[in-house]
């Protein structure tokens, strides 16, 4: 399998965003299969339950479907965590759909990574996808997302 750490995402990976700095990280939904290519070091799954037991480090947010993070402290912390380890390793974030939490999780990683929080639902749905951020509350939520 070889040195993962010196296996960052390649380009045209399925679901892959790249930040304004350059650091890449992949969306995706746990309702569909692992996409091909190199997995994940690191995850953040965003979700209402605890997720199965994965092979890789992975961090949970309790996130309802459609909804905003239950407990905002703890998820803007895990956001952190996520953008600091997508300097040096593959980072994905998912819900199970890969649209509407994920898409809003990455948003908030692109305001983390210096875009303006006005600009960061359509960076997403440009760069990652037109479907991405599904409720007005979510819309809300990353217009008003202060590091």
């Amino acid at each position: 399998m070889g040195d993962q750490k010196s296996d960052p995402w390649q380009p045209g990976t399925a679901g892959l965003l790249r930040l304004p700095s350059g650091r890449a990280v992949r969306g995706r939904g746990l309702g569909y299969p692992l996409p091909e290519g190199p997995r994940p070091e690191f995850a953040l799954y965003l979700l209402d339950h605890e997720p199965p037991a994965f092979p890789w480090t992975y961090r949970w947010v309790r996130w309802e479907d459609f909804g905003l993070p239950a407990d905002p402290a703890d998820a803007l912390s895990r956001f952190r965590q996520a953008l600091e380890r997508a300097g040096r390793e593959r980072v994905e974030l998912a819900c199970l759909g890969g649209r509407g939490r994920t898409g809003t999780a990455l948003a908030c990683l692109a305001v983390l990574d210096g875009l303006p929080a006005g600009e960061a639902v359509s960076y997403v749905r440009e760069h990652y996808s037109p479907h991405a951020v599904e409720t007005p509350e979510q819309e809300a939520h990353v217009r008003a997302f202060t590091p």
